[in-house]
């Protein structure tokens, strides 16, 4: 059954990159008329065929929106729509997609979503969870990694522009951990936290964060 609905979406947002599906994307966009209802309604369904709905993505590739914090969303969309956030995913997926978005219909995407019930973490009992338990509280010292829940909330639920991360696909997290170590996605203060993570130390913590 996952699997089924992750080839639907797959072959939604295969569509939705083409020249008939951007264009759809920018006439709803631009139906939207600046309203944020209106903005949910033309454009939510478009969004889903990559994230979900709701929001709640069952596809590693795509990140799940569902209770991500508003303010993070925001700053997210705007990035993509400016081209300041450049990571491959963004580029790839993102850029196209949140070129006609209007500040008012960010707003009531990140509205929308952020109100969306968390997709729950899954428990494990690999290793590499309570490993990754161990770096998101107390960090690393000895190779200045910080503890993340300072940041990111003690339940991993973020707050204002830090993103939830609990309940996250654990691919997408690991990419997000590598791209900002490379700084393919350039953000100062996560580059300095990740860039001496190792992929094990990436995956401990994506293992962990995936079950919260």
């Amino acid at each position: 059954m996952a699997q089924g609905r992750l080839r639907q979406f797959e072959q939604g947002w295969r569509w939705i990159a083409t020249a008939g599906g951007l264009a759809a994307l920018l006439t709803l966009a631009a139906c939207a008329n600046d309203d944020k209802q209106d903005a949910v309604a033309g454009t939510e369904h478009v969004c889903s065929s990559c994230h979900g709905m709701e929001g709640k993505s069952v596809s590693p590739t795509f990140p799940r929106l569902a209770g991500q914090q508003k303010d993070y969303l925001v700053v997210q969309l705007k990035a993509f729509r400016d081209h300041t956030r450049a990571d491959p995913h963004a580029h790839t997926y993102m850029w196209g997609m949140a070129a006609a978005l209007s500040d008012p219909t960010i707003e009531g995407l990140a509205d929308y979503y952020s109100s969306q019930t968390p997709v729950p973490g899954q428990a494990s009992n690999s290793p590499d969870v309570a490993a990754g338990k161990n770096i998101y509280d107390e960090g690393i010292p000895e190779l200045g990694v910080p503890a993340c829940g300072g940041c990111h909330g003690d339940q991993a639920q973020g707050g204002g522009t830090f993103p939830r991360l609990a309940g996250q696909h654990r691919p997408y997290i690991e990419g997000q951990l590598a791209a900002f170590s490379s700084n393919s996605r350039a953000n100062e203060i996560m580059h300095e936290n990740a860039k001496n993570l190792t992929p094990d130390t990436e995956r401990q913590l994506a293992a962990f964060l995936a079950t919260q």
